[in-house]
């Protein structure tokens, strides 16, 4: 019988060649750009925050945080799931222990499972941004509606070319 410590060795093998020759087909670098309809766009590197400072005193403020989260919730919940799909495919190359038939890949389904989860939690928060902010339209309609009002420019005067 195997060693157990070397009973692996092969399919670790196996599995970061196959990360390293699929890799790069599916997963492509993400840069996450955020236009936040003043004409800036905002470029967020790797370590810093996804999302605008939770800072709440205007309604473009709030549209902002809640686009900027539901594109960001969009964004990692395609990523994830393509990774959930690529754990997958690399689980389900290591050799079931018991040596069951179609034990590996059904191992590698429950663990891709959780990871598939995390992405349509992912979805479900970019869903739930959207609603927030058409929630917060809703609610606070008659203040926004209000203040709008004022803000309006007033109309150029329409020529009246009947009149001679």
């Amino acid at each position: 019988m195997a060693d157990k410590g070397n009973k692996f060795a092969n399919a670790g093998a196996a599995a970061g060649g196959f990360v390293g020759a699929m890799g790069s087909t599916f997963v492509p670098p993400v840069n996450i750009n955020i236009n936040r309809g003043n004409g800036a766009v905002v470029q967020h590197a790797q370590g810093s925050s996804l999302l605008p400072a939770p800072e709440f005193t205007s309604p473009a403020q709030v549209r902002d945080y809640c686009n900027t989260l539901r594109a960001a919730g969009v964004t990692l919940s395609i990523e994830v799931a393509m990774g959930a799909e690529i754990l997958k495919g690399v689980l389900a190359a290591v050799p079931d222990p018991d040596g069951r038939a179609f034990g590996s890949r059904i191992r590698a389904a429950k663990v891709a499972r959780k990871m598939q989860k995390a992405a349509d939690d992912l979805r479900h928060a970019a869903r739930s941004a959207a609603a927030c902010y058409a929630t917060f339209q809703q609610e606070y309609e008659e203040e926004i509606n209000r203040v709008r009002h004022r803000a309006r420019k007033p109309q150029a005067p329409v020529m009246n070319w009947a009149q001679q």
